[in-house]
């Protein structure tokens, strides 16, 4: 049975970067592997610079792509020698991007991303497919968009399971393979990519497809924690994390894993493994049809950027069925996905993400047919399991806009 491994830009970052991952491959017993590359270090948002410049034509997109080249060939000249065929790979996907930024802009900005951005990952695999093959990690380099097929909503793409389970289960067959995370093709063979940090799911993807023995995601912090360490001290390893309470947890916001990546798993009964790239010998956090540990405990997620729009009728009568079906209809076309909500006799609160391309274009369409308010630079807070342990001293100087409670589950939208 397979394995598949996933590994973040953090785990790809620079040359010391790649060597332990090299190490850590190299150590790795199960015969038939599939191993997923996100974008090497900070690479995405390199590119969405570039993406940015282009299209607001604000300042010179291939001065922006010379950063991504220069920091790539820095990695290129540390691991091979000069005549080595992984060059002119990597010149050919910068040759692509060139391609795209010599034509007009298409309208739609997230078609733009998807085209220019998903090519991180292919830089990132062409480089660790050649880097193992030379340390003697043989592998077979495979393009995911033959794999994983979607609709043609661009930055945040559906998968086809039926196309996509058939491609998988006809190719990845008795060999080591590397591919990429984040990214799937349409019928028309146009790139899409499957939102921020979707590499997870991408892992997922496959392992559903082929029944594989494990999923392991190597991170840059020991497991999942119950906290951010950035935000809060003194977090505690969640070890042991049933199917239902990583998908609640991942659903509010938590980064360790992408909010899709559970439920094909669990489907499946497919263990998943969180382990740290920084300590491989650890165990790290596994996620299973088991009970969580410390379920008692609480677990602070924390999601910044965020908007909260008040939606009333405009002739102040009642929001009704009617009213509340029409926003969530908006919401899904243009892709704007709910993190809190809220209802009154006469109003609708939303939270959500304040993605600068999307929201605007949001607020415009409501404000035809409705009132709309909106608050922005606000932060949500979720808190699992808040009843016996539960501390707010970081809501000290906060002004809280919305507040809601579930048995489990305080969801605080603050300002600070």
């Amino acid at each position: 049975m397979y394995s598949v491994l996933k590994f973040g830009g953090a785990s790809i970052k620079d040359v010391k970067s790649i060597k332990n991952v090299g190490n850590i491959l190299t150590n790795y017993l199960s015969k038939n592997t599939v191993i997923v590359f996100s974008a090497m270090g900070k690479v995405t948002n390199m590119l969405e610079n570039v993406v940015e410049c282009y299209f607001q034509k604000s300042k010179d997109p291939f001065k922006e792509l010379d950063k991504v080249k220069e920091f790539h060939n820095n990695i290129l000249n540390n691991l091979f020698q000069q005549n080595h065929a992984v060059f002119n790979s990597i010149n050919n996907l910068f040759v692509e991007i060139e391609w795209v930024l010599e034509e007009d802009p298409h309208q739609n900005y997230a078609y733009n991303y998807d085209q220019i951005v998903s090519i991180g990952e292919f830089l990132s695999t062409a480089i660790m497919s050649a880097y193992l093959n030379k340390i003697g990690f043989m592998n077979t380099l495979i393009d995911v968009r033959d794999l994983i097929k979607t609709n043609n909503i661009h930055r945040n793409a559906r998968i086809d399971w039926s196309e996509t389970s058939l491609a998988i289960r006809s190719r990845i067959k008795d060999k080591t393979f590397i591919t990429q995370g984040f990214i799937g093709c349409t019928s028309e063979n146009f790139t899409t990519t499957l939102g921020r940090e979707g590499s997870d799911f991408t892992a997922s993807i496959i392992a559903s497809s082929i029944d594989a023995a494990e999923v392991i995601i190597w991170k840059d912090v020991p497991g999942m924690m119950n906290a951010d360490p950035k935000y809060f001290k003194n977090t505690k390893l969640l070890k042991n994390i049933s199917y239902d309470e990583a998908i609640e947890l991942a659903y509010y916001g938590a980064k360790v894993i992408h909010p899709k990546t559970i439920q094909p798993l669990k489907h499946k009964l497919i263990p998943l493994q969180i382990k740290s790239f920084l300590t491989p010998l650890l165990t790290g956090s596994k996620i299973g049809s088991f009970k969580t540990e410390n379920q008692d405990s609480c677990s602070y997620i924390i999601k910044e950027n965020q908007i909260l729009i008040s939606i009333s009728d405009l002739n102040l009568s009642f929001i009704v069925e009617k009213h509340i079906s029409k926003i969530f209809n908006l919401l899904a076309k243009y892709s704007v996905r709910l993190n809190m909500m809220q209802n009154s006799a006469i109003s609708l609160s939303i939270c959500v993400d304040n993605d600068k391309y999307k929201v605007p274009s949001l607020i415009a369409t409501l404000q035809e047919e409705f009132q709309v308010y909106f608050n922005e630079e606000l932060i949500l807070y979720t808190i699992r399991h808040y009843n016996n342990d539960y501390n707010d001293e970081f809501l000290n100087n906060k002004q809280i806009l919305l507040e809601q409670r579930s048995r489990h589950t305080l969801q605080l939208v603050v300002k600070n």
